[in-house]
């Protein structure tokens, strides 16, 4: 298992940097970086069930599903990985990822952290530098 790290400054209200991150519609735009038409159902409060959903090209959708362990609104979020969608089974049970957002004069630093299987970290690495900068350019440009 490796853990990484991705931060970047926004210039833009922790409220708002978290509402581009977590509402659905904007969601769906810079998760692109990981899978184009990937979604999310489920709810971002604590205790929470989440699945993570892409297509996939036979025309199902695959991905992991996962559990909020944490929210304090506008500041933190935990997810606990519980698997696949398919079967709860899978290199991710149990693994972790937050999203920190902290307020410093009108300037939100995000941070990323997550654990992911040794065999994902490259894949992973390239994927959330590409996203979080479009967080940042999504946040920034509303």
């Amino acid at each position: 298992m490796e853990n990484l790290r991705f931060s970047v400054d926004v210039d833009a209200p922790a409220q708002h940097v978290w509402n581009v991150m977590l509402d659905l519609d904007t969601y769906r735009e810079w998760t692109g970086a990981f899978h184009e038409g990937s979604t999310y159902e489920g709810g971002w409060n604590e205790g929470d069930e989440i699945r993570f959903l892409g297509p996939s090209e036979d025309g199902t959708w695959s991905g992991l599903f996962g559990s909020i362990v944490e929210n304090r609104h506008h500041e933190f979020v935990s997810i606990r990985y519980l698997g696949d969608v398919e079967n709860r089974e899978g290199p991710a049970v149990g693994l972790h990822e937050s999203y920190s957002f902290i307020e410093t004069d009108g300037l939100t630093t995000l941070t990323v952290d997550l654990e992911v299987p040794d065999e994902w970290a490259s894949d992973m690495h390239g994927m959330w530098s590409e996203a979080i900068v479009t967080i940042k350019q999504l946040a920034e440009r509303a």
